[in-house]
């Protein structure tokens, strides 16, 4: 968070808030929910037509489009991680919020349950950036980043054919032919963006105050930005409620 003095009626007001990290932020959130309405509407409605357009999401068009913006999110909760103090309460925050989701997956579709989907991650990210890395300085955090990507590349080579039976390994990218989840971000790659995101931070967030001086208009993206937990919560029952009551699931 950064703070900027503004003057208001001959009192300074303190924002705590970097308006670009917001706008991302919420530019990212916003692409997941349409996404996830295209998932909801192909593949628990089976409507892969809506309103004259087709939708694919098995194309290789959506699934780098996807990985760009949970990317970007991933980077950006990086980034604010670098901004705050309070990693440790946030991670388990955001894990224990993550287990819920878990658990209504479960109950929702078992096959498909949610282990160790984007919330799991960036609560496991946080806390462990707290607990080891928090005082780092840029360039470690960045060769910690860049050590994660290289796993990345090395650990299929290493596993070679390896049968795994087991999942209990899937947060760290290693799972078995069976495996199967309606989301899964494991920490080999993603924990690397996350670092790469924290390196940045470091380095051009130091002073925490936004880097483009002049702000944007707030509007749905900057809002969507400061409340993304809460809408992530909320928007698939959202969905799922309005396909209900259209009659397209049952």
């Amino acid at each position: 968070m950064a703070f900027k003095n503004r003057r208001s009626g001959g009192r300074v007001l303190v924002s705590s808030r970097i308006w670009e990290i917001d706008f991302l932020r919420g530019l990212s959130v916003l692409l997941m929910l349409l996404y996830h309405g295209g998932f909801d509407i192909t593949e628990l409605a089976g409507k892969h037509t809506v309103f004259g357009i087709r939708w694919n999401l098995g194309s290789p068009g959506f699934e780098a489009a996807v990985a760009l913006f949970a990317g970007l999110f991933i980077l950006i909760c990086g980034i604010s991680s670098t901004l705050t103090r309070s990693n440790v309460r946030r991670g388990w925050k955001l894990l224990a919020v993550a287990a819920l989701v878990t658990a209504a997956s479960y109950f929702f579709n078992r096959e498909e349950t949610i282990y160790f989907g984007i919330l799991h991650c960036l609560g496991a990210c946080i806390l462990i950036y707290g607990w080891t890395l928090e005082k780092a300085k840029p360039w470690f955090s960045a060769a910690a980043a860049l050590g994660v990507f290289g796993l990345s590349l090395v650990l299929p080579a290493a596993l070679g054919h390896t049968l795994i039976r087991s999942d209990w390994l899937a947060p760290f990218g290693i799972i078995s032919d069976t495996f199967s989840s309606y989301d899964y971000f494991p920490l080999v790659p993603w924990f690397g963006v996350f670092l790469a995101g924290a390196a940045f931070g470091k380095r051009f967030y130091s002073e925490r105050r936004s880097l483009i001086g002049k702000e944007a208009a707030g509007g749905v993206i900057n809002f969507a930005g400061r409340h993304t937990l809460l809408i992530y919560v909320v928007h698939q029952p959202i969905f799922l409620g309005i396909l209900y009551i259209l009659g397209w699931i049952r």
